[in-house]
């Protein structure tokens, strides 16, 4: 029996260590590729020029301008995400009866298994139509119909993860609220939503991430010219979107134009790990100050 517990308990370390192992042979590519790359880059003019033209004749590798595309369409997917996804929580929560909230619920979550080629179709084949009915002058790839369309993708994730942590608020705040003479809507907006505040924070920033490495939908609606700019009706191309350009073949592997994927996925990287990383902290302070 000990043999058997011996045997499991090692297969469980195995499993477990498998996604450590990953991570960090991820890391260990990006890091060597890039390293060969700011060889021949400085990195000084790679964070600060904001050009990115390593595919011309003229070559700038300036990364802000992939930066730019995409904090600005992840900003607009929050923008559209956030009320939304908290308001579906509140009323989830507060004011659907449990059989609704049942079917709702897993009805909602199928938004995030709808594959994010077909956001991005239909982000450029019915979003950005309508919105050119309201505004001629927006072209046909831009950031506004991407990011649009990205917020919707990831409502599950503000909905699903904020309404579970509504939900593990204790209901004698809930009662007490209520035996206060407090309405719904106030126990929602001044008990619940500030008691549940570390796990909806925490849903918004992995949405964000989310976002941010979105790849489909930003590639077929968004286009692909590299811009500085926080204009939402122009073209723009985002860190993702380019990895995919340039592993399409349009670079010799081994260039330093094919390098460049590599220091653009270690930034990209290193920006979703800050993300995780202030989650982990704000989830676990919360959790410190209410234990």
């Amino acid at each position: 029996m000990k043999l058997k517990e011996k045997i499991i308990e090692i297969l469980l370390k195995f499993c477990a260590s498998i996604t450590i192992f990953t991570t960090i042979g991820i890391i260990a590519v990006l890091l060597f590729e890039s390293i060969a790359f700011f060889k021949n880059v400085s990195i000084v003019e790679f964070f600060t020029d904001t050009q990115w033209t390593p595919l011309f004749s003229e070559k700038h590798f300036g990364i802000l301008s992939l930066v730019s595309g995409t904090f600005l369409t992840a900003a607009i997917a929050i923008i559209v995400a956030l009320p939304i996804g908290l308001t579906i929580a509140i009323y989830l929560n507060m004011y659907a009866p449990k059989s609704f909230r049942k079917t709702l619920k897993p009805i909602l979550e199928i938004l995030a298994a709808i594959p994010t080629v077909v956001y991005g179709f239909f982000a450029l084949t019915i979003v950005t139509p309508f919105l050119q009915n309201i505004y001629p002058d927006l072209e046909t790839f831009n950031s506004l119909s991407a990011g649009l369309v990205m917020g919707i993708m990831i409502i599950p994730f503000i909905s699903s993860l904020s309404e579970d942590a509504l939900y593990a608020v204790p209901k004698s705040l809930k009662e007490a609220s209520f035996g206060m003479g407090s309405t719904r809507f106030q126990t929602a907006i001044k008990v619940m939503v500030p008691a549940a505040s570390s796990g909806i924070i925490v849903s918004v920033i992995l949405a964000i991430s989310r976002a941010i490495g979105e790849t489909m939908i930003v590639a077929i609606a968004a286009g692909q010219q590299a811009q500085f700019s926080l204009d939402p009706t122009i073209p723009t191309q985002t860190i993702t979107s380019y990895i995919v350009q340039v592993s399409m073949g349009d670079a010799p592997q081994g260039s330093i134009e094919y390098k460049t994927i590599f220091a653009a996925g270690l930034t990209l990287f290193l920006f979703t790990f800050l993300l995780n990383t202030i989650s982990f902290w704000i989830k676990k302070k919360y959790q410190e100050k209410y234990e």
